[in-house]
């Protein structure tokens, strides 16, 4: 009976530490200078935990050595450094961020999320950029579209729990009140599972960002139908309000010494005309 035992204790090892694995953190170097955030505001004192799905360039995105990159690793890092913090980044699926940041998993949220009213009410949102969609589809596709509309009879994938998805499902609902054909959407946990069912012939078409979508286009095999599809602006999120003040101070400082803009340069993504960042949004009551 033992080696059944062991085997059992084995495998529940190592289920239990397959769960676990979508929060194992990814630290960066620590800071030398005393924190300008008090340990009360922070999850754990001295450190900025910040998680992040790295599925989406040039948001973020793992490069060919595993290694977080984009505009929103980058940014978060600087906005770590210049509250004198470590930055760690916990990589999740995105359907389970906003949960995990009220239950105090970590002190943000640093994907790039659209700003709502209704996120607004849970947390605390910095716009920092700006987003748009884009309907792309295979190099080799015969689709045409001049307008969103036209997608309707075909399979087209998205990003679960997104705003793209909440964009798209409510313009679909408008024109098929008035008669139109609706879309049979397809909704994927990430942009890279998304990807992979359009390029397997699984979908007829898929909608992202328009920076993901160009992303697509400069790597080969996918071209853009349309793009600048309801432009929105997307957030830094946090949970506490100190921390996202502090927060949005270091962004501002960013504009102001120019490394803002060298980092929208450099990772091709539309900024804010802002010069001064702060929380939008009334934030949790």
């Amino acid at each position: 009976m033992r080696p059944t035992l062991s085997i059992t204790l084995a495998t529940t090892l190592a289920a239990a530490l397959i769960g676990v694995l979508p929060l194992l953190a990814t630290p960066a170097a620590a800071q030398t200078c005393a924190p300008k955030v008090a340990a009360s505001n922070l999850v754990e004192a001295g450190k900025l935990m910040l998680s992040v799905n790295p599925t989406l360039p040039p948001q973020q995105f793992l490069d060919e050595k595993g290694e977080l990159q984009g505009l929103n690793v980058e940014m978060g890092k600087d906005i770590a450094r210049r509250l004198c913090l470590e930055v760690v980044f916990v990589r999740m699926d995105f359907p389970a961020m906003v949960p995990a940041l009220r239950d105090g998993r970590f002190d943000g949220i640093d994907t790039g999320m659209f700003f709502t009213e209704e996120r607004s009410k849970l947390m605390y949102m910095i716009p920092h950029a700006q987003q748009a969609l884009s309907v792309f589809v295979t190099s080799d596709s015969k689709l045409t579209l001049k307008s969103l509309e036209d997608l309707g009879g075909h399979v087209v994938g998205i990003e679960s729990a997104t705003n793209n998805e909440r964009k798209v499902k409510e313009a679909m609902a408008i024109w098929v009140a008035k008669g139109g054909k609706p879309i049979d959407l397809r909704s994927f946990k990430t942009a890279t599972e998304t990807v992979a069912a359009l390029r397997a012939g699984q979908l007829e078409a898929a909608v992202n960002i328009d920076e993901t979508a160009t992303d697509l286009e400069k790597r080969g095999g996918f071209k853009t139908l349309l793009k600048g599809l309801y432009g929105t602006p997307i957030t830094f999120a946090f949970r506490n309000r100190a921390v996202a003040e502090a927060a949005a101070e270091a962004i501002t400082a960013m504009k102001a010494d120019g490394s803002y803009d060298k980092l929208f340069d450099k990772f091709g993504m539309t900024r804010l005309p802002d010069t001064v960042f702060k929380i939008s949004g009334p934030g949790p009551s």
